[in-house]
């Protein structure tokens, strides 16, 4: 097992930046990347669906971004605790047909002490919005680190 720092105990240094390392590993949007963050047996709940394992994770995410195109991310920290970190974000993509969507969510993440993520809680609901309504453009830029996004 690869160790993931940083490790908890979480500092509000070290989890803005576990939450920054996520949301740059998910605008990559390769699955195999992404998942070595998570323990050979993750537990993912996903809206409805239930995840467990890395292999499972990959196979999980190849599909959403097969769906999920020019998919792009922000996340906030939201609370730190230990080894558990809470995260909100907002995601835009669009569907096949070419619909754009804008994806709110709420994140529960709970580590192992080698700093790999062994739970994932996601609740997410989208919303349809038009192309000139996007806000979201790619991975963040530097200098907009940590910037919030307004929710609506």
């Amino acid at each position: 097992m690869t160790a993931r720092p940083p490790f908890p105990p979480f500092t509000l240094e070290t989890a803005l930046e576990k939450v920054q390392a996520a949301e740059d590993a998910w605008n990559t949007r390769d699955p195999e990347r992404v998942a070595l963050a998570y323990t050979e047996d993750s537990v993912w709940r996903n809206r409805d669906r239930f995840v467990t394992g890395r292999s499972a994770i990959i196979a999980f995410l190849r599909d959403k971004w097969d769906r999920e195109l020019d998919y792009a991310l922000r996340k906030e920290l939201w609370g730190f605790r230990g080894d558990r970190i809470a995260v909100r974000f907002q995601y835009e993509c669009h569907d096949p047909t070419g619909q754009w969507w804008r994806s709110y969510g709420n994140e529960l993440w709970e580590f192992t002490p080698e700093g790999l993520m062994s739970r994932r809680e996601a609740s997410i609901n989208d919303v349809r919005i038009a192309e000139a309504d996007r806000r979201i453009f790619g991975p963040r830029p530097a200098e907009e680190r940590g910037a919030l996004l307004p929710i609506h």
